[in-house]
């Protein structure tokens, strides 16, 4: 039985009306005074982006900045010394590094989602992290351009080819691109069934992401030698392990494959 539209448009406002609450605080490596400063409390939608936050981070935490001149665009945001990248949503990010499931083999999962809420990211300005993060502009045009990308992409492996979304009008485009960043359900549906329902068009596939997480800072041990450090990953489902062609004997001695699970 097909599901019908109206459940569809239910599940899809559940989804978007998600949200997560975050206490940001300035690194003391930017901070201009001993003490720690006054978190910076919200309540962000899960399908929202933390680039979106900086211009009112740096508002928020200007009077306490080492060097109050340097432009919010340089900031960049931190979880346990991880750096978050822009251009995956909030809640995406929060699932990757504190989701439901223990990141211990030996954590039986009974820890309180509670105490891992407000979510505590850490606000940063110096040793920006190149290579794990891409630099931001003031005018918001990398951030634009990696949505639009993924779009583009999406619209390929749904329809079979791109055209679909170069045919948009350059209204809708910026409509599609403002209602993300207002968190715009109803402007950002406008454009997007546009996309999902081309005339003349089948659908012809489903596009699927796949993220990975950040990889673990490498840290000094002990013994001086620089060793990364094993990664603490929250996951939805654990890997599946894939089938593997193993040999067995027949009576006669005679040698045949079967298919088990590899242990």
């Amino acid at each position: 039985m097909a599901t019908s539209p109206a459940a569809i448009a239910n599940i899809q406002k559940k989804v978007w009306a998600g949200s997560l609450p975050l206490e940001i605080r300035l690194a003391s490596a930017d901070c201009r005074t001993y003490d720690e400063t006054d978190p910076y409390l919200i309540n962000v939608p899960r399908l929202s982006y933390l680039a979106f936050l900086l211009p009112r981070l740096h508002t928020f935490f200007s009077p306490q900045l080492i060097d109050p001149s340097i432009p919010f665009h340089n900031a960049w945001l931190s979880f346990e010394n991880v750096a978050l990248k822009y251009h995956y949503p909030i809640g995406l990010l929060y699932d990757l590094f504190s989701g439901a499931a223990p990141s211990n083999p030996e954590d039986d999962g009974t820890e309180d989602v509670e105490e891992l809420l407000p979510w505590k990211l850490v606000l940063r300005y110096s040793e920006f992290p190149d290579e794990q993060l891409m630099g931001l502009d003031g005018e918001g045009k990398v951030l634009k351009d990696c949505f639009v990308n993924a779009v583009k992409e999406a619209d390929v492996i749904r329809n079979g080819k791109g055209n679909v979304y170069m045919g948009l009008s350059k209204d809708d485009s910026d409509n599609l691109w403002q209602a993300v960043q207002d968190h715009n359900l109803a402007k950002f549906n406008t454009v997007h069934n546009k996309l999902l329902n081309p005339p003349g068009t089948p659908l012809r596939n489903i596009p699927i992401k796949i993220y990975l997480p950040t990889t673990a800072p490498t840290l000094s041990s002990g013994s001086g030698e620089a060793e990364p450090v094993q990664a603490s990953i929250r996951t939805v489902q654990g890997l599946v392990a894939p089938f593997s062609v193993t040999p067995e004997y027949t009576w006669n001695g005679a040698q045949r494959d079967t298919a088990d699970r590899v242990p």
